[in-house]
């Protein structure tokens, strides 16, 4: 999938292998001199800067607050020209796209999330980075010892999205100097999860391949809400970010150290227990054993009602000749005929309908089976048309890459905003802005250049992307709290006792 990247997957141009042609002829090669990237011991020293100074913006964040001076880096010193946004514009445009990566991408929180911590460490700088360039060129094996420098190169080489991988037990651009292969090795990456609005098309009515609809959407909104139940109450993580994926999916990331650190073994066990449907060609898709495991016993409750609404009334998926799967999937014989006859009689007959009429014949006589075995068969089919379909393989691999949160979507120009799965139920795909419509927001803007106590208001904090920032710098605020606090348990219980 294009915002899944399997290493195996596509062909692709290595760190030390530049692309093609330059997109932007202005600037220097896309392959960015390390001579601007700090040795081990620069890192180390680099390090000791306070955080809010690897940025040219002035904001500041209480929580990681410092006392070290004040560096000013080189694109603080000049601003970026204003960009006059027109009917013309084309999120694809180069210039389009240098102001997004100028003005409206949050470096500062990426750089926070990805590093677990206010300072630089090799949890970033170990960190790869895949870009896809403006002429379709994949560069992977990117990375950079300090948010800065990623800045730089993103507004250098304009990636119409990038990807984000493992972090490596060595520095990926030096991966060929290692005199043996196998000391380049993943070692940690978040857990992460693929759902796709394309795995739905075989019951989805309304909408197929690409498009997607208020009506299908609410696949994304059930499956969001079962995987995320299920990776907090029966794994016990607790830092979840959920990402729109931009046009008709949402990725999850699970960034607790303990999934972070899993090896593909525990990554595939994990995966195994969230999937559920198997098979396919019409046949018979679920077939869980009985008693249901409390997983699946806590995913009916969920998505009973979703079934009401979303697939009786809104999907009709069983209209005219469409019942003949419906029936596939009755195990009794005498009620599957007697269904049949019933619909065959009355071929317009609704899904709503004709999900009634099963309890209905069954208590009038046709029914063979026990009803228990009844009941079982209509959850499975509740849970073949409303259980999440993973792409599992997205999360079985550490050293699979994933689409970045915030970049831009090139088939739709809208941003890859996070969704509060609180809020799931309210999250709208079709508001979320676009790169050209935040633009426009900054230059139709009319507030104050500051706030009350003096701090300057950010270009993002003036468009309809604010919300998104900051749901996503709590969110990181959150999980640097637990590193910090992780890190100081593990150092005080690997301290000897004092008698």
């Amino acid at each position: 999938m294009p915002h899944s990247i399997s290493p195996q997957s596509t062909q692709t141009l290595e760190a030390d292998s530049p692309p093609a042609a330059n997109p932007n002829p202005d600037l220097p090669s896309q392959d960015m001199s390390m001579s601007d990237a700090s040795s081990p011991a620069a890192a180390e020293e680099q390090a000791k800067v306070n955080l809010e100074e690897l940025f040219n913006d002035e904001d500041s964040d209480n929580e990681f607050s410092s006392s070290a001076p004040q560096v000013k880096f080189e694109d603080e010193l000049s601003q970026p020209a204003p960009l006059k946004v027109s009917p013309r514009s084309q999120f694809s445009d180069p210039e389009i796209m240098r102001a997004f990566y100028q003005r409206l991408f949050p470096f500062r929180y990426l750089f926070q999330w990805l590093n677990h911590s206010p300072l630089p460490c090799n949890d970033f700088a170990h960190r790869e980075f895949a870009f896809t360039l403006p002429n379709d060129a994949y560069l992977r094996y990117q990375s950079f010892p300090t948010a800065d420098l990623f800045r730089k190169q993103c507004i250098q080489m304009l990636p119409s999205r990038f990807e984000i991988g493992p972090v490596y037990s060595t520095n990926p651009r030096d991966r060929k100097q290692l005199r043996k292969a196998s000391a380049f090795r993943p070692l940690t990456k978040e857990l992460v999860f693929d759902i796709d609005m394309t795995d739905y098309d075989e019951i989805r009515t309304c909408c197929s391949g690409a498009s997607i609809c208020p009506k299908c959407w609410a696949f994304i909104t059930m499956a969001i809400k079962v995987i995320d139940v299920a990776l907090r109450e029966d794994f016990g993580f607790k830092h979840i970010l959920w990402v729109y994926s931009g046009r008709r999916g949402a990725h999850a990331w699970v960034c607790d150290k303990r999934a972070r650190e899993m090896d593909d073994q525990r990554r595939r066990a994990v995966a195994g227990y969230l999937e559920l449907l198997k098979g396919g060609d019409g046949a018979k898709r679920v077939n869980p054993r009985r008693p249901l495991h409390p997983h699946l016993e806590r995913s009916l409750n969920i998505l009973k009602e979703h079934f009401q609404t979303t697939i009786l009334h809104e999907q009709d998926p069983w209209a005219e000749e469409k019942s003949a799967h419906l029936l596939q999937l009755i195990p009794d014989v005498k009620l599957r005929d007697a269904l049949k006859t019933k619909w065959d009689s009355s071929p317009s007959r609704p899904s709503p309908s004709k999900w009634a009429d099963i309890d209905t014949l069954a208590k009038s006589g046709s029914l063979s089976m026990k009803p228990q075995q009844l009941l079982e068969a209509k959850q499975d089919i509740l849970l073949e048309y409303t259980y999440p379909r993973l792409d599992a393989e997205v999360s079985k691999k550490l050293n699979h890459l994933l689409k970045s949160p915030f970049v831009i979507h090139p088939g739709t120009g809208r941003v890859c905003v996070p969704i509060d799965p609180r809020e799931v139920e309210s999250f709208d795909p079709f508001t979320v802005p676009t790169v050209v419509q935040l633009l426009g927001e900054i230059d139709a803007w009319k507030g104050q250049a500051e706030t009350e106590d003096g701090k300057k208001v950010q270009d993002w904090e003036k468009t309809s992307l604010k919300p998104y920032v900051d749901y996503f710098r709590g969110f990181v605020a959150n999980l640097l709290k637990d590193e910090k606090s992780g890190i100081k348990r593990e150092r005080e219980e690997g301290e000897p006792m004092e008698f």
